[in-house]
């Protein structure tokens, strides 16, 4: 069974950076397919960014594009969320996911996933 743990939350000012991490369990983590998502008050949980070590595919939402970088560190099976030039509409509490099987797909539509992690808040002032 997959265990995610995020960190790295916070509150910083506009402008400003912050880099979340999520932790793994499973002894295969270089062959997941892991993402980030979001979800602000009242809103609906929405993709960020996905990794696929084994496709090499990464994917962004364009409202993020330019801006966040996702990343992984296979030995420390954990994967990590740059996040530059933060917007204050990037407040929300933000959550990995892992798909055991390298399903890049399944982590696209964020259902059906293997994990969720406990989220981490992120709060960008003005």
């Amino acid at each position: 069974q997959v265990q995610l743990v995020e960190s790295g939350g916070g509150l910083v000012q506009a402008g400003g950076s912050l880099r979340l991490s999520c932790a793994a369990s499973g002894r295969t983590f270089s062959s997941y397919a892991m993402g980030w998502f979001r979800q602000a008050p009242g809103k609906e949980r929405e993709f960020v960014a996905s990794i696929n070590w084994t496709s090499g595919s990464i994917y962004y939402a364009d409202s993020v594009k330019g801006r966040f970088t996702i990343s992984r560190d296979n030995a420390k099976n954990t994967v990590y969320l740059q996040m530059n030039n933060l917007k204050p509409e990037d407040t929300a509490v933000y959550y990995c996911a892992a798909d055991s099987r390298g399903r890049t797909w399944i982590i696209l539509r964020g259902r059906d996933v293997d994990a969720w992690g406990q989220g981490t808040q992120v709060t960008v002032s003005s």
